[in-house]
């Protein structure tokens, strides 16, 4: 037996009497796990490639396929697992650090599920929100603090560049790179369709996707890939991002083999060379720098756009957060550790940074204990899975939400953790001409839509039902949410009651 032996991670179950050797997994499979031999007549597999997918499982006429994890495995150890033994021998085999997409699969706590929402009864009673006005709308950006007279004694109506969005949802930064030009026009159809907005990520803006501008946030990082004065305008909001959930302190990586014609030409840099984005942004060392480069892109539009400062959930994140909202940003993005990612190393995915609920609550209060509250409005990213999770960030602080793994979830994404190969089976994370054309833009948008739609039904319906009828009314209302099979400490820093209180 070789020394880097490991067991298959999954296996393919093949029913012969239901396969008629169509060979459609064959064709459909980009890891060439499905093959047919002519000797024996039949369709075997490779099972060490497989990711499990589910493509050549969904497209089998027959039903003739299935897969499971793979039941042979090394003898159990309580200290070292079979992930943990398999990683060993394959960096022993390559001396590479260890690369994983998607969001972290280990089993820490998951906050969402150990908070739980109050309803109304008799003394405040529900609200119908099929027959009574709701208000999910929700502006973005620095609020006023004082009202404001001009030499004529009127009123000031004027307010600071912001955001306006008809759901407290939008989508969080994917790049053109590490997902397709047809993801992306998805994306961007959905989000102009919804009022709400899209982030086009590091990777630049696509030149066929500048129509969508109103509802575009574009993206600065380190790399700097794509960023010019025409791409700064394009958008309706400018991001700086400086740290990310999945990876914090981490730069970004886009192999070569995924920097096609279209993909160079949009960052600017040449065909098939790496991507590298640094881990720092070589101009920023201090909140003053920070604040110089939010100020050089607000000169850069004419201080007619907000800017968002992104930032990683970690363990001062309230102490960071406090500085960004006076160095000049508008809005603060936090992106939790569960976030998702199209390659991150395996071991900061896994053990670098904290849960966004925590994080998230830490930030809103130290905002709100410094008086500085309005002065930014609060995002929350990293792990918002459902229309519930985005009503328990809005009470714990946020403003709105960013969303990525659902919506490619919407698109027909199965998470199988592979998109750092660049062989997406659901033409999401590849560039391959062959791949990508099988996500269709037309129905994927409408999906989209069809995700966020529903969505906001849920988010009214469980508003209603604690008798409140605007999200505003919900920013930060922590009474509406009781805590279950957590800590005193966790209540502290969560700022609940325990249920029952």
């Amino acid at each position: 037996m070789p020394v880097n032996y490991f067991p298959a991670e999954f296996e393919v179950l093949r029913n012969y009497d239901k396969c008629i050797q169509c060979r459609a997994c064959e064709r459909q499979c980009s890891n060439k796990v499905h093959w047919f031999d002519s000797d024996f007549g039949k369709m075997l597999s490779h099972d060490e490639k497989c990711v499990d997918c589910q493509r050549c499982v969904s497209i089998c006429p027959t039903g003739a396929l299935k897969i499971r994890p793979n039941e042979n495995a090394f003898r159990k150890s309580a200290n070292y697992t079979q992930p943990l033994m398999t990683e060993a021998y394959r960096q022993a085999g390559t001396g590479s650090v260890l690369l994983s997409s998607m969001g972290t699969p280990k089993d820490y706590p998951v906050y969402w599920d150990k908070i739980l929402l109050n309803a109304s009864q008799v003394t405040n009673p529900p609200i119908d929100p099929l027959r009574e006005p709701m208000e999910t709308r929700v502006f973005l950006g620095k609020r006023p603090t004082k009202m404001k007279f001009d030499k004529n004694g009127e009123l000031d109506l004027s307010l600071e560049p912001s955001l306006a969005l008809n759901v407290p949802i939008m989508f969080s930064a994917m790049s053109y790179g590490s997902i397709s030009k047809n993801a992306h026009e998805s994306l961007a159809r959905a989000a102009e369709e919804l009022g709400t907005y899209y982030n086009t990520g590091e990777g630049g803006l696509h030149k066929d996707f500048y129509k969508y501008g109103a509802n575009t946030i574009v993206q600065v990082a380190s790399g700097r890939f794509g960023v010019h004065k025409d791409y700064l305008n394009a958008g309706a909001a400018i991001e700086i991002k400086m740290g990310q959930g999945a990876k914090p302190g981490i730069g970004g990586h886009l192999p070569g083999e995924k920097i096609k014609e279209d993909v160079a030409h949009t960052r600017m840099i040449p065909r098939g060379t790496d991507a590298i984005s640094p881990a720092p942004h070589h101009d920023i060392y201090s909140i003053e720098d920070l604040r110089q480069l939010i100020y050089s892109v607000k000169e850069a539009t004419e201080y007619k756009k907000p800017v968002i400062v992104k930032i990683a959930a970690v363990h001062n994140v309230a102490a960071i957060a406090s500085g960004v909202a006076r160095s000049g940003a508008d809005i603060i993005a936090i992106d939790g550790f569960r976030g998702g990612t199209g390659a991150a190393p395996t071991r900061i995915r896994d053990n670098v940074g904290i849960p966004i609920e925590l994080a998230l609550a830490a930030v809103d209060g130290r905002l709100r204990h410094e008086g500085i509250r309005n002065e930014v409005s609060i995002v929350a990213a990293g792990s918002i899975r459902c229309s519930s999770d985005a009503v328990k960030a809005i009470a714990l602080g946020a403003d709105a939400v960013y969303i990525a793994t659902p919506a490619l979830l919407a698109m027909g994404c199965h998470l199988c953790r592979s998109c750092h190969t660049g062989k997406c089976n659901w033409g999401i994370a590849t560039q391959e001409p062959e791949l990508v054309k099988r996500l269709n833009p037309d129905i994927a948008y409408h999906r989209l839509v069809n995700l966020v739609t529903a969505w906001n039904h849920e988010i009214q319906e469980i508003m209603g039902g604690m008798g409140i009828n605007s999200i505003e009314a919900l920013r930060g209302n922590r009474l509406m949410l009781r805590g279950i099979g957590l800590t005193e400490k966790e209540l502290q820093i969560l700022g609940i009651l325990h249920a029952g209180e």
